[in-house]
């Protein structure tokens, strides 16, 4: 299927019926027609435009976390730009990197560097292309925090620079969202501090992660977004609802905020179970829940 993109990208930057659970952190998902890997920046451009000409429909992954993708798979073509767009340049107490590196591997790279404000990022497992999109935030940071300038492609293949005022941050919310662009570059303005006082701030903020969150089985993170005047996790847990399974999916027995794949886990597992939870909130607390994962794919 679409044989004309090897006129665009080498066939070692192509995986052809692909299976998306190989690239999820939920290990979870269908087969996608075409995951291409683009090398760099050019090839980006050159895949949007091509996509964008050829109405070939485009999903853009970074590391897959975040995500439930559908039993079905997804038709079209999935861009993954986390395996090679992760060029990282401190200048100063600003960091300039692509869209594609990992967001805690960016997190330890500014300690090193004896710069604050990503402590919080530390254990994200997601990249800084998607954190950027979803406004990805834990312990009290996020990133709208430290960004003042992002670079996207737009769909006909034109290069704009967002600055932070352009991007109207929310709540795991931000402009790329609707506005058809794909992030491929983010420069970030730290603040100079103590390397040794900034890495123990984070190994303090992977302590508490590992305490308490499933951290050894797959999933896509928190599952829903946090309701006014709640805490998700203790209300499921008031509920009744940690360690309640259908099929292979189950609400964790360590933090009932997140559902795990306990191995052969199917996307309409997880569907169903994210619906017994919404109704059982309805029904407990008068709280319509909602979910932070993003859920693409067809059935």
């Amino acid at each position: 299927m679409y044989p004309e993109i090897l006129n665009y990208l080498p066939e070692d930057c192509l995986l052809f019926n692909e299976e998306m659970k190989k690239h999820t952190t939920f290990k979870i998902g269908g087969p996608a027609d075409v995951i291409a890997m683009p090398r760099d920046e050019e090839d980006v451009r050159i895949l949007i435009s091509y996509c964008n000409k050829k109405h070939i429909p485009l999903f853009i992954l970074g590391m897959g976390s975040n995500l439930l993708v559908k039993d079905g798979g997804i038709r079209g073509i999935v861009m993954k730009l986390g395996d090679n767009l992760d060029e990282v340049e401190v200048i100063d107490d600003e960091i300039r990197a692509q869209a594609g590196v990992k967001l805690s591997t960016l997190s330890r790279i500014a300690a090193f560097h004896s710069l604050s404000g990503l402590e919080f990022a530390e254990g994200i497992p997601g990249s800084l292309g998607g954190a950027v999109v979803m406004n990805a935030g834990a312990y009290g940071g996020e990133i709208a925090d430290v960004v003042v300038e992002v670079t996207a492609i737009s769909l006909e293949g034109d290069i704009k620079k967002f600055k932070k005022e352009d991007i109207q941050w929310g709540y795991r919310h931000s402009v790329f969202q609707t506005n058809g662009y794909a992030v491929i570059a983010v420069r970030l303005k730290l603040i100079k501090g103590v390397r040794e006082e900034i890495e123990h701030k984070m190994q303090e903020l992977a302590k508490q992660r590992a305490e308490k969150q499933p951290l050894d089985m797959p999933s896509a993170g928190s599952t829903f977004r946090r309701p006014p005047g709640y805490f998700v996790g203790p209300m499921l847990e008031a509920l009744g609802l940690k360690g309640y399974r259908i099929g292979g999916a189950m609400v964790s027995d360590k933090h009932a905020g997140f559902i795990v794949n306990t191995g052969n886990a199917t996307a309409q597992d997880v569907l169903q179970l994210i619906d017994h939870i919404k109704q059982k909130a309805r029904e407990g607390f008068g709280v319509e829940l909602q979910t932070e994962i993003r859920v693409v794919g067809e059935d």
